[in-house]
């Protein structure tokens, strides 16, 4: 019995990346973070392209096929079993325009949900900068990072998400590049920045460093949603008071649209009305009165 239970405790082990020594009996962490990388169907190019531009930037992502079903995000949990991931990045696309993307630890969460804006791929950019392909990266977080528990819950998320093990197969041995992440207005901005040395007629004498930051993409907005204590569902830990769905938004375009013509129709319904009203009476005298 006892040979079973150390069995089973070292497959659990094993799976919550805790490898114990072989001379003593103080554990060993070791960073196994595997992150399963896909989306859903009605993907538009701009969208496929982001998603490519993260797979490149991630060594240790594993794609996967679209997913057909929007309602039932809990299969994405037996897929990330099977493909023997603890992460998930999952790009859901919602009338063909609208992008979210879900970060979820799987399968017990947690989970945010974001609205991506703005974005701008590799291709678009065309930046100077350029980085080796599976290359290691610094992860750079801003100070408001501590203001709120949420925003620390979303800071270890993206901590693990996009965090590269030392141990991934595909990594290149050095660091040249830098993600960095960003509260502004309440979203966190993205940024991806080359580590290279400074031109020699572009130094000054008070410089320490030879180091600078050259940005070359993808870039874009999460503007959080909803964060839940599940993977892809569960109890909302967080909800953002002031998100505004695209579709409320949208209406309420057409709806200022319509306003201002059903304006414009009643002043011109107005107008026709003052001049019934300020004609002359007519002459007893006139042409049309004497010879009719």
């Amino acid at each position: 019995m006892s040979t079973v239970f150390k069995q089973q405790k070292s497959k659990r082990d094993k799976a919550e990346g805790i490898v114990a020594k072989t001379t003593e009996d103080t554990p060993v962490f070791r960073n196994k973070q595997r992150v399963l990388l896909l989306s859903s169907r009605g993907i538009t190019s701009r969208h496929r392209h982001l998603l490519t531009d993260l797979g490149d930037l991630l060594p240790h992502t594993k794609k996967d096929a679209k997913l057909d079903s929007k309602s039932k995000l809990h299969i994405i949990n037996e897929l990330a079993e099977l493909n023997n991931c603890n992460n998930c990045i999952f790009f859901e696309v919602r009338k063909r325009q609208d992008l979210y993307m879900w970060l979820s630890k799987t399968p017990n969460g947690p989970s945010v949900k974001f609205h991506i804006q703005n974005i701008h791929t590799m291709e678009e950019l065309k930046m100077t900068g350029n980085c080796l392909k599976g290359s290691r990266h610094i992860l750079s977080f801003d100070k408001n990072f501590e203001s709120s528990p949420h925003w620390l819950l979303m800071k270890e998320l993206f901590t693990q998400v996009f965090g590269i093990p030392k141990t991934a197969r595909r990594i290149k041995p050095f660091v040249d590049h830098v993600l960095s992440f960003s509260i502004v207005d309440n979203r966190v901005w993205f940024r991806n920045y080359q580590i290279t040395e400074k031109p020699l007629e572009h130094r000054s004498v008070t410089d320490t460093t030879d180091l600078t930051l050259v940005e070359i993409g993808p870039r874009f907005v999460m503007n959080p949603i909803r964060v839940f204590d599940g993977s892809f569902g569960g109890q909302t830990a967080f909800e953002n008071p002031e998100f505004v769905s695209p579709n409320v938004a949208r209406a309420n375009v057409r709806n200022a649209k319509a306003g201002r013509y059903k304006s414009r129709m009643e002043a011109i319904a107005k107008k026709d009305e003052k001049l019934k009203e300020a004609e002359m009476p007519e002459d007893p005298l006139s042409e049309n009165n004497v010879f009719a």
